[in-house]
């Protein structure tokens, strides 16, 4: 089953083709992880998802209507978008930030209510930061920060979440801080997650489905414990690897080939010097004017 879907979704930034005719179906109640290289498309497939790029040809599907003829209200109450590097308001506090994840559930006639008090104070439970609640966002740090926009995507009370590298500019506990609070979430509410990331081995552990792409298409989609191979690896990302258990999940750990060695410039450069003397140019000095 899948509420949201594509169907030969063609995706252009004017005349530059980037997504080609895709076809894909986020499974419900999961975590899928969305990878691949850079401008292979992935961020822009998120993109479409959450309405912020209209197709160039194709469809995405809510509940299977097309998304283009979803009134932008009630997109809003069902599906949650924290896309990369959100700027917020100049000097807006935490506990204002994450109300503004209220606005789809409010009209003229229907103002604050005690609905949209209780989502706020338990989202900000949720990510951990109610006792940041009156400070400026600005103040926070990177960690912090991330998870309070987190908490305003929560606030919306969808059913369905979509993610564009959650962990951009954060350091290694940062980022699993951030990418176990979506685990947390996706375990504790049965909430449909979409997520963006770089690191392959990262999407490994926390994808229930991964969908890896390139130039613009899938190339594979199914558990990391399915699709990420020492071939796809080659394939996708150009890389040489060895893909071994985790030691602490059993997820896929993608190893990179031996690493660049000083040892290796010394044969190169040996290789050279013969290669100059075979040739008669070694032991050749400019002359001084």
């Amino acid at each position: 089953m899948s509420r949201l879907s594509t169907r030969e979704l063609t995706l252009a930034y004017e005349e530059r083709t980037v997504v080609h005719e895709l076809d894909l179906a986020i499974p419900d109640g999961k975590v899928t992880v969305i990878v691949g290289p850079n401008a292979c498309g992935k961020s822009t497939t998120l993109r479409a998802l959450g309405r912020l790029l209209r197709p160039k040809g194709g469809a995405v599907l809510l509940d299977g209507e097309e998304l283009a003829k979803v009134p932008t209200k009630r997109i809003a109450q069902k599906i949650g978008l924290l896309p990369q590097t959100p700027v917020a308001p100049e000097a807006i506090t935490v506990a204002d930030l994450v109300a503004r994840g209220r606005q789809p559930h409010q009209a003229w006639w229907k103002q604050w209510s005690e609905e949209d008090e209780r989502a706020v104070v338990d989202a900000m439970a949720r990510t951990d930061v109610s006792a940041l609640s009156h400070r400026s966002v600005d103040e926070l740090s990177g960690g912090q920060r991330q998870r309070v926009w987190i908490a305003m995507a929560l606030a919306q009370e969808t059913d369905l979440l979509l993610l564009d590298e959650p962990t951009t500019y954060l350091d290694i506990a940062h980022q699993v801080e951030v990418l176990d609070l979506v685990r947390r979430l996706n375990r504790a509410r049965g909430r449909t997650v979409v997520v963006v990331l770089h690191d392959l081995n990262q999407a490994a552990r926390y994808a229930d489905h991964l969908v890896a792409m390139k130039s613009g298409r899938v190339v594979a989609e199914g558990p990391p414990s399915e699709v990420v191979t020492a071939d796809l690896v080659r394939e996708v990302f150009g890389l040489d690897s060895v893909v071994v258990p985790d030691p602490v999940t059993g997820s896929p750990l993608v190893v990179p080939g031996a690493p660049w060695s000083a040892d290796e410039t010394e044969e190169e450069g040996a290789e050279g010097v013969e290669g100059a003397e075979e040739s008669g140019v070694a032991g050749v000095v400019n002359p001084r004017p």
